[in-house]
């Protein structure tokens, strides 16, 4: 589809806010900005800071689908999604200092890369995409936000640490890719494919699970 595709086209989910998908994806983007003002109020960064890392973060992801997949850029064309990243970012300035927000920020994370993770392969599915390059899409949504965000933190990106975190997004996308395609309404999908991200992200944070390492590393001699 063109990226002038008439939103009476899209699934019910993407074209009307309303509905389940886009209640989670306004969910999603708060709590993806509100993981980018926790990152600024780690770096002790005033409240304009606080406001850009919360956008950046909460629609990062999401722009770079939609100029791939050639669809409107969301906060483009709706400005509730940055009024959420604001808010959000305002949100974490009241609440003040405390070691607590540091956990939270790994927490609220794992809940957005199961969460968009989803978004993301439901817009890119609505759009025609193949289903493997909607998982892409959905992997994409869920982490570059984040990537950005620890980039502007002077932080590592969450692509060298050997964390389980893309593989979150990526199984959130896979399982809500393989439920459609097995007849599943989204609704249903999304119910399954979301905790089910979180799940693996969840269970790498209590537990430590993390993927196996190239074992042919060269090593370094003293």
């Amino acid at each position: 589809m063109s990226a002038l595709v008439d939103p009476a086209l899209l699934s019910p989910a993407l074209a009307h806010p309303e509905t389940v998908l886009g209640a989670l994806d306004f969910a999603g983007v708060a709590v993806f900005a509100a993981t980018g003002a926790l990152a600024a109020a780690r770096e002790k960064h005033d409240l304009v800071t606080f406001g850009f890392f919360a956008a950046i973060t909460g629609v990062g992801g999401g722009t770079l689908r939609d100029l791939l997949i050639d669809a409107p850029v969301f906060w483009v064309q709706d400005w509730r999604y940055i009024a959420v990243c604001l808010t959000s970012a305002a949100v974490v300035w009241m609440i003040g200092a405390g070691a607590w927000r540091f956990r939270a920020l790994l927490w609220l994370d794992a809940v957005g890369l199961g969460a968009y993770g989803v978004l993301g392969a439901a817009k890119a599915e609505a759009f025609g995409v193949p289903p493997l390059i909607c998982i892409v899409m959905g992997a994409l949504t869920a982490c570059f936000g984040g990537i950005v965000r620890d980039l502007l933190a002077g932080q590592p990106s969450i692509l060298l640490r050997r964390e389980i975190t893309v593989s979150a997004a990526l199984l959130a996308a896979t399982v809500y890719v393989v439920a459609r395609y097995a007849g599943l309404d989204q609704w249903p999908a999304a119910a399954i494919a979301a905790p089910a991200g979180f799940l693996l992200r969840g269970g790498a944070l209590l537990w430590g699970w993390s993927l196996p390492a190239f074992p042919g590393g060269l090593v370094r001699k003293g």
